[in-house]
């Protein structure tokens, strides 16, 4: 009986203070858990994914502004080209005027010619066939000149056309003055013509050149890439506009 009470009276103590320690410790534990820092989690969310500028769309707006800078590039040299055969033309026709209005200077002098009578001369073969070899010769030099196509000079050594070997030289110099000048005349038209055409082809071509530099310019603006501010900026703006940590009780179970 003895041994029993001695063996309730050292255990029951030992026992207690056992049970004593692990109650401190689970008390310690609990505290530790109630004053734990629990920032709010509007701070330490992720912030939104960046926009991927290497996207579908991004790429198909880079292909389409690389193309339509290429066809404004060409659409630029074809005015250019447009443009230069306008000037081209523009001397032509300056230089078809002015070979016009010395033809005509030099059939004007001839205008008085047929209020007069012709010069008499002995009207023998011999005399026609002189008349015929100066108007030949002289129709043959107003071609080398240029001032007779070859279907002119055709017409003269066919004795066609209002070309009659057996005139006065003076009259056939009226007729071949006259043919200069209608040559001259019908060149002048022809090349009016073709400087109104050029013009008209490189005002098209300047305005298609316009057109599409602009929206090669529309283009590349809308398939520039969006600047992303620096890093340093986007972590002071985060630090200025981030909420204060606060201490909350963390839930317990």
């Amino acid at each position: 009986m003895d041994i029993v009470l001695h063996q309730l009276l050292v255990e029951v103590p030992l026992a207690a203070a056992i049970w004593s320690v692990l109650l401190v410790v689970a008390l310690g534990v609990l505290t530790a858990l109630v004053a734990r820092p629990q920032r709010d989690r509007s701070a330490v969310d992720p912030a939104p994914p960046a926009v991927d500028l290497a996207s579908e769309e991004a790429t198909d707006l880079r292909r389409y502004a690389e193309e339509v800078g290429v066809a404004a590039a060409g659409a630029a040299q074809t005015a250019r080209r447009r443009r230069e055969a306008w000037l081209t033309a523009q001397d032509a026709l300056d230089r078809a005027w002015q070979a016009y209005d010395e033809a005509e200077a030099a059939a004007r002098r001839f205008s008085g010619v047929g209020v007069l009578p012709a010069p008499r001369t002995p009207r023998t073969p011999a005399e026609y066939a002189a008349r015929e070899r100066r108007l030949h010769h002289a129709a043959t030099a107003a071609h080398l000149r240029g001032d007779l196509s070859i279907r002119q000079l055709c017409d003269v050594f066919a004795h066609r056309n209002g070309w009659d070997p057996r005139l006065h030289p003076v009259q056939q110099e009226v007729v071949l003055a006259r043919a200069v000048r209608d040559g001259k005349q019908a060149g002048h038209r022809a090349a009016a013509a073709r400087e109104r055409a050029a013009w008209r082809a490189a005002e098209l071509a300047a305005e298609a050149a316009r057109a599409l530099a602009a929206e090669a310019y529309c283009a590349a603006e809308r398939a520039r890439p969006v600047r992303v501010p620096a890093p340093r900026a986007a972590t002071a703006a985060a630090r200025r506009t981030a909420p204060a940590a606060r201490w909350r009780p963390a839930r317990v179970g």
